[in-house]
């Protein structure tokens, strides 16, 4: 096997054990830490957390750990998480969602620095486009990633559906269901008790090993990534200060092409943070019960992780305009219709069509969003995935501090007008790529942004 697909494949299975864990535990907090809002406090604290994180951290490890060993110690943060929720309490889980959060920007700043030099660095030696092998290398990644949804839920659901009760959903309630939904708590109506202790213990058991095989996974077989020496080597000597490298991120927003971008890296927190928490709550728990939200979210996983690796293997042949309006028009539709629709147990299958075309969006905003940040700052990668994460985390705390506080129609409208708003100035940042590149509006046309934009001066 080829050395550089091995790295990416021991990451893409590192990640995939990873949030099995945590994705489960994030979907469940709300229901398992209910008492006096403790789930959903945990996870904004996190986000913010993370936000933090995203600063000042990423530059810092990745220069001197490396992106290996930042990887494996920021997984090691999430497993810190998973310990946290045996005891759940204000005085375990706050610490722990805030070390997490610390971990997370790390986290995903190295991964994406590891998978764009891994296929910069084979496309140079087989004298392929750079830009394809990394959407290649993306899409590898978020096919084995995101199906880490399957497995995190159908595990919980699994567990902890041995206790469940169910409970008739009246007409009443059902009148209760959909955007336009009561200022009432559905989960206290619907769904089913909370389970024991012993099976929340299993599954916390569960979810930890998982994440400890996962940084195992990491520091066996992981090989230390050696094409930036050279340049580190000449960085050292110039000895940046540690505030230089504290500002890193921010003084990466002096390129226009970042601060364009920031609307579409913020919509990726706002439509993750919708799905998983207003979807499942005011249309799937509400209409259906809490035992069928795992489920949906893991149809929603499952097309994610297939359509990630369709769209990293085809995107050198439609080019990323291409996937983006495609993923632009399914997200509005879906929008649309969930303003229109009233949910029903009767229309079942419904349920499940929603979350799957947004997995086929969401699987564009991830691999082509990450992808088009490799590319277009190709030489100051660890400071454009730091801001990613920041922006994209601003996006998740923004959509939780509004949770409770606004009906469901309102939210869709705010989702819709960023989505409008974030194709706008990613237009615009396609717009000032093709005026930069002097290759031909027909070479430029087809390959959507080739190898000679990444050397655009900041």
């Amino acid at each position: 096997m080829e050395r550089n697909l091995k790295n990416v494949l021991v990451i893409s299975f590192g990640f995939l054990l990873l949030f099995t864990a945590y994705g489960g535990l994030q979907s469940l907090q709300s229901s398992l830490n209910s008492e006096e809002g403790l789930g959903v406090a945990s996870l904004s604290v996190l986000y913010a957390a993370l936000i933090l994180s995203s600063m000042f951290l990423p530059p810092i490890l990745i220069e001197k750990l490396g992106c290996k060993w930042t990887i494996a110690i920021s997984m090691c943060c999430y497993i810190a998480f998973s310990l946290g929720n045996f005891y759940a309490s204000w005085y375990t889980l706050i610490p722990t969602s805030v070390i997490l959060g610390l971990g997370g920007a790390p986290l995903w700043s190295a991964k994406c620095t590891y998978l764009t030099i891994a296929g910069t660095s084979y496309a140079e030696k087989a004298g392929k486009n750079a830009k394809d092998i990394i959407n290649q290398y993306f899409g590898v990644f978020f096919l084995v990633f995101q199906s880490s949804g399957i497995w995190g839920n159908l595990i919980s659901s699994l567990i902890l559906s041995q206790s469940s009760t169910k409970v008739e959903i009246s007409e009443e309630d059902l009148e209760c269901c959909g955007a336009y939904n009561c200022l009432t708590d559905t989960t206290n109506t619907t769904g089913s008790a909370k389970p024991s202790n012993s099976l929340i213990y299993t599954l916390l058991g569960v979810y930890t090993a998982s994440g400890v095989l996962a940084v195992l996974l990491v520091i066996i077989f992981l090989d230390q990534i050696k094409s930036d020496q050279a340049e580190t080597e000449k960085e050292k000597l110039e000895a940046p200060s540690f505030w230089s490298t504290f500002l890193a991120t921010f003084r990466h927003l002096k390129d226009k092409r970042q601060c364009l971008l920031i609307p579409l890296t913020m919509y990726s927190g706002f439509e993750q943070g919708f799905l998983s928490g207003d979807y499942t709550k005011v249309y799937v728990t509400c209409a259906l019960g809490i035992q069928y939200v795992g489920y949906v979210m893991i149809c929603f996983a499952a097309v994610n992780s297939l359509c990630s690796l369709l769209f990293g293997k085809i995107s050198q042949f439609t080019g990323r305009k291409f996937l983006f309006a495609l993923a632009t028009a399914t997200n509005m539709a879906c929008i649309i219709a969930l303003l229109l629709w009233k949910p029903h147990p009767k229309q079942l299958a419904v349920f499940f069509v929603f979350p799957g075309l947004w997995g086929l969006s969401d699987a564009v905003w991830q691999t082509q969003t990450n992808g088009l940040y490799g590319i277009l700052f190709e030489k100051h990668k660890e400071a454009a995935f730091a801001n990613y994460r920041l922006w994209e985390s601003l996006g998740f705390v923004i959509a939780y501090g509004y949770s409770t506080k606004l009906q469901v129609y309102i939210k869709l409208y705010i989702l819709l007008s960023v989505l409008v708003l974030s194709m706008v100035t990613y237009g615009a940042v396609e717009y000032l790529e093709a005026k930069s590149s002097p290759g031909t509006p027909t070479a430029t046309k087809k390959e959507n942004g080739r190898p000679h934009s990444q050397e655009t001066s900041m």
